[in-house]
């Protein structure tokens, strides 16, 4: 089954997006994902400031 997350706050950092958005169990979830085709690179954090480290520091393979 895919989640199906309605997101707030998303921030653009190079190929990376950054958004928040709440969990099936109601936590707050900060997701860091790229969009550069053949990626594949996403990854949920507890923190934006984790997230946001994520996307400065992400290396595309694809780019």
């Amino acid at each position: 089954m895919s989640a199906n997350r309605c997101f707030r706050s998303v921030i653009r950092i190079g190929p990376v997006q950054v958004g928040t958005a709440y969990n099936g169990r109601g936590r707050e979830k900060h997701t860091a994902a790229c969009t550069a085709p053949r990626c594949g690179f996403s990854a949920d954090y507890d923190s934006r400031a984790a997230a946001e480290l994520a996307a400065r520091t992400h290396r595309c393979p694809a780019c």
